[in-house]
């Protein structure tokens, strides 16, 4: 059997909807591919700090933040769908991994390393099934403002957990939000000036090297710097707070616990992890691709964040997702494609067999101040003084939200913050507005048709759904005239309920010797009112219609 052209230009459009690489990668130039490795080595440096922090910050050896800006980062951007994300430890993520799994084990024992590396195959897991199952649109259920609470309380939690460091404290015995802070002032005595300058001279330099030489690796540039501080200030190596040691070598081979105990136990957690770096990745690649006109595909950036996921839990990786710290230095380096996400995740491995013995040398303060300052950089001001100033139920959405995470489980935050959108998105969609309007904002042939002097006028904005009649029948019933004419151009959908609503309306205006119209009907619902038999199959759409009964 010969196989058709048809076929045959459809089979590289099947392949690379599994393998979206194949898309880029041919495209390559010699121009492309220089900007892309100058992209990826810029990224490649950065990512040393951020990930030895991120990983301290979930409770992790330093190096499994490393080890998670490498193979996750190269199997995110191969599958992925945008072209500028870089994937790896995040700090909203780092902290929520801590938070799920810190009831269930020791932070930094074995045990807890393989409940983290469960977790992360779940979410990987999760994320996959999401993605095959083309729910990419689930992403749009978590709004803006849950997000911007979510990360605010978590920003909330990230500096209170890196005060004890940055202040020369022995750390505290529990790092929940509302246990730190009487520890902290009980021991506001111990405070170590040494360690305070320490940390206050890398949020400086951070800031200095934002400031005015944005394109120099200024993080690592700061800890370099603070390290020297701490070595003149400490030479003996026992008053200041050091990082483990790193050792040197690539990823280990790891294997995740599939007992069906531990399944059960960390599911509930995965999924709420697994959602939230969904919704951080999509929120990065829509702003990068709106700067760049690109189209993105959400079902494919699920798969390809579900694989780096489960493969970061074979080796050594934690929860990943979209860095929009990492994404932007990417665009602004000047990458081209997801290669650069790529060859900055090989730049890595030399980095870090080469450099791996050296973070052994980095004072805890100096790494306590550049979480302190991310952290400051994760308050989204902006959107909160707009969701305060603009919408109440955006507002509530947001502040439901930001106390949950300070106050329960970081998972039940974000289930709180969804179940709070959606609570008052239904509550909006079950109370559509019916508002007054007179005979004379209705069109002419309305007009004439409308006999009865005495009548009302009423516009609904909304669908006439099972969840809405109650509220609108409500606000029918304040209207006394015989006769009430409905503008109906709001009406996108009517179902059975919405029927009986407008049958127990007509019967009521009739009982008071006059109809019930309806104007501006559009052909969907007309249609369904044809087929209930309420009004005539001939009727012509210029004209109101009077419901009969």
């Amino acid at each position: 059997m010969m196989t058709s052209p048809t076929d045959l230009r459809r089979q590289p459009a099947r392949l690379q909807r599994w393998l979206p690489f194949l898309g880029w990668l041919p495209q390559q130039t010699s121009r492309s591919l220089r900007a892309d490795a100058i992209a990826g080595l810029t990224g490649a440096v950065l990512v040393v700090p951020q990930g030895v922090a991120y990983a301290l910050l979930a409770g992790l050896p330093p190096e499994y933040g490393l080890y998670t800006a490498i193979v996750p980062a190269i199997l995110a951007a191969l599958f992925g769908s945008s072209r500028q994300m870089v994937c790896g430890p995040t700090a909203a993520l780092s902290i929520a991994l801590f938070a799920t799994l810190r009831p269930f084990a020791e932070a930094g024992s074995s045990e807890f390393i393989t409940l983290v590396l469960t977790l992360t195959f779940l979410a990987g897991a999760f994320q996959l099934l999401l993605g095959l199952a083309r729910l990419g649109v689930l992403v749009d259920l978590v709004s803006h403002s849950v997000v911007t609470g979510f990360t605010a309380g978590a920003a909330l939690i990230i500096a209170t957990s890196q005060l004890p460091y940055a202040l020369g404290l022995a750390p505290l015995g529990s790092s929940g939000f509302l246990d730190v802070w009487p520890q902290l002032f009980a021991r506001l005595g111990d405070i170590r000036p040494d360690a305070v300058l320490i940390a206050g001279f890398t949020l400086a330099a951070c800031l200095a090297f934002q400031r005015w030489l944005p394109r120099w690796p200024g993080m690592l540039l700061s800890l370099v710097t603070a390290s020297l501080l701490a070595a003149w200030l400490d030479p003996q190596r026992v008053e200041i707070l050091r990082i483990a040691e790193v050792p040197a070598g690539l990823p280990p081979l790891s294997a995740p616990d599939l007992s069906l105990d531990t399944l059960r136990l960390l599911t509930p957690g995965a999924i709420a992890l697994g959602l939230l770096g969904l919704v951080q990745t999509a929120a990065i690649a829509r702003a990068f691709a709106a700067r760049s006109g690109e189209r993105l595909n959400n079902n494919q950036e699920f798969i390809g964040q579900g694989l780096s996921n489960l493969g970061g839990a074979f080796f050594s990786g934690y929860v990943s997702s979209g860095s929009l710290t990492r994404a932007g230095l990417n665009a602004s380096a000047g990458a081209c494609s997801p290669l650069a996400a790529v060859l900055s995740a090989l730049f890595l491995i030399p980095i870090v067999l080469l450099a791996a013995p050296l973070l052994h040398h980095i004072p805890m303060p100096a790494l306590a101040g550049q979480l302190l300052l991310i952290a400051a950089k994760l308050v989204d001001r902006h959107s909160i003084r707009e969701a305060l100033a603009i919408s109440r139920s955006e507002a509530a959405v947001l502040l439901i939200t930001f106390f949950s995470t300070l106050l329960l489980a970081l998972e039940i935050a974000i289930y709180f913050g969804v179940l709070a959108s959606l609570a008052l998105y239904l509550r909006r969609t079950t109370r559509p507005p019916v508002v007054e309007c007179t005979l004379s904002q209705a069109p002419q042939t309305i007009q004439q048709a409308v006999e009865e002097p005495c009548c009302n006028v009423v516009r609904i904005d909304g669908s006439l759904f099972f969840g809405a009649c109650e509220s609108v029948s409500r606000r029918l019933e304040r209207f006394d005239q015989p006769t009430l004419v409905v503008l109906a151009a709001g009406i996108n959908f009517i179902d059975l309920s919405g029927i009986h609503l407008l049958q127990r309306q007509a019967r009521l205006c009739h009982a008071r010797g006059g109809k019930l119209y309806l104007a501006w009907t559009k052909p969907d619902v007309m249609a369904r009112l044809q087929r209930a038999g309420l009004v005539d199959n001939d009727h012509h759409h210029d004209k109101p219609i009077a419901i009969t009964i």
